[in-house]
């Protein structure tokens, strides 16, 4: 059966996307993919510190709604979709681009994590992509399409990357769930797993280059991939074209997750 999609393909389409740092980062892809096929975009900041590098991207992307927001901290949450209710009424897309990890757990390994880190870790990272889901699921009346960005430390031991192995595998499992428990409902969800991307996020992970040039000649493709990659990825399955597609975890990260 064919389907009818206007064009540009998301005009129309209220999207939000948490996790924009710089013009370096992961879920800028995203919101500069949504907004070049026509969605309107809600983007929020960290803190004020994170603002200024923030609030020109926002503006270039014709934000309407441009908000703070900690995860860690009590309200901020709330107050993001009780604006977007207010200002749209409704939203399509979510996209939670975040994870933190204190410094000291995330290079002492897993065996020498504390219990507080491991708690905060997966509190900001994964819990908060639940508690999103929350509030977001009520403003998807029509039906909608969640994603989380995972990475291929989920499923795969990757050294360096520590206690945010088992915490993206947490992740992935949670998308997977709220897949089944948000689909009757019109609501899909994905995790994205991007291959290794130069954002200041990963910067934080020990030996970062040498993961960086080793997914490069390990790549089917032979190169790495880019952070509009990933935004496209997440823009066609937030379009009628993946309609049937739901609690997948997606690769995209030029075959290297394909590789022995």
């Amino acid at each position: 059966m064919s389907i009818e999609i206007p064009r540009p393909v998301l005009k129309g389409s209220k999207a939000l996307v948490v996790g924009i740092a710089n013009d370096s980062s992961i879920a800028y892809g995203c919101a500069k993919a949504f907004h070049e096929l026509g969605a309107e975009l809600a983007i929020t900041y960290l803190n004020q510190k994170a603002r200024p590098h923030v609030e020109p991207l926002a503006r270039a992307l014709e934000a309407p709604i441009f908000l703070p927001l900690d995860v860690s901290v009590e309200g901020e949450l709330e107050a993001v979709f009780a604006a977007i209710g207010k200002e749209w009424g409704q939203l399509d897309i979510l996209v939670h681009s975040i994870a933190f990890a204190p410094k000291e757990d995330l290079q002492g390994g897993l065996l020498n994590c504390s219990a507080a880190g491991f708690a905060r870790a997966m509190d900001v990272s994964c819990h908060s992509f639940v508690r999103m889901a929350q509030l977001a699921a009520p403003l998807m009346k029509n039906g909608g399409t969640m994603m989380a960005m995972s990475y291929h430390g989920a499923t795969k031991v990757i050294p360096t990357y520590s206690v945010m192995g088992p915490v993206k595998a947490a992740l992935e499992s949670c998308c997977r769930y709220l897949a089944y428990e948000l689909g009757g409902k019109g609501i899909r969800v994905h995790a994205i797993s991007p291959g290794p991307l130069k954002t200041r996020a990963a910067s934080g992970l020990k030996d970062f280059d040498l993961l960086l040039t080793e997914a490069a000649q390990r790549a089917p493709i032979g190169e790495l991939v880019d952070i509009m990659d990933v935004g496209f990825t997440c823009a066609y399955l937030a379009t009628p074209y993946a309609r049937r597609l739901s609690g997948e975890t997606l690769y995209v990260d030029g075959g290297v997750n394909i590789m022995a």
